[in-house]
């Protein structure tokens, strides 16, 4: 005789389903706006691409610009997963140049490329998006940064007077313009020279 306090092994599982799900809309936000486009991009076909109901999506966000932020914030730890910091070698030219030249190749990956243009764009006319866009997965970014570019203060390699927070966007500030606008080609090469001239200036050394 079955027991019937015993655990129903043919119960469905509602927490493993709906993580299915939730990864599945992720793909599909992501594909779609790499194939198509952010603006051709739709709630409906983000829902048939990951087969299930548009009103499984409301009912966990109120837009796709929503979906494709949370989206984007699971690639990225996916991404980062084991590379929580930068290295901290006791050269603070090589560790900048090492993250930098990562930091390029991630952006000329059409995975990265296309959901963080689409939300960037949003970002300037949602300003609740734009924030939220900027609080979960850039400010964690650059406070790697900091935390970088403290320690290189504490062994002398860096000026005591020095804002560390504007110093690390003279590295990220002219990455993220030249990827922004597409004119020039974002290289290694572009990379090395910003840690270069960043850390010794235009000025001729005497």
């Amino acid at each position: 005789m079955t027991d019937p306090k015993a655990p129903d092994s043919k119960t469905p599982d509602s927490t493993r389903r709906s993580d299915r799900s939730r990864r599945a809309i992720y793909d599909a936000a992501l594909a779609l706006v790499g194939e198509l486009g952010y603006p051709r991009t739709t709630i409906e076909g983000i829902a048939a691409r990951a087969g299930v109901g548009k009103q499984t999506i409301y009912r966990w966000w109120p837009s796709k610009a929503a979906v494709l932020l949370e989206a984007f914030m699971d690639l990225a730890e996916q991404a980062a997963a084991g590379e929580a910091e930068i290295p901290d070698t006791g050269d603070l030219e090589a560790d900048l140049k090492l993250v930098l030249r990562a930091t390029v190749d991630e952006m000329n990956s059409p995975g990265y490329d296309a959901p963080a243009r689409a939300l960037a764009a949003e970002g300037v006319v949602d300003p609740v998006l734009g924030a939220q866009f900027v609080e979960k997965l850039l400010e964690p970014q650059l406070q790697l940064y900091v935390k970088r570019l403290r320690s290189a203060q504490d062994a002398d390699d860096v000026r005591p007077d020095i804002d560390l927070r504007i110093a690390l966007e003279l590295f990220v500030g002219p990455l993220t313009h030249r990827w922004l606008l597409r004119t020039l080609p974002l290289t290694h090469g572009y990379a090395d020279a910003l840690v270069d001239y960043a850390l010794y200036g235009l000025t001729a050394r005497r």
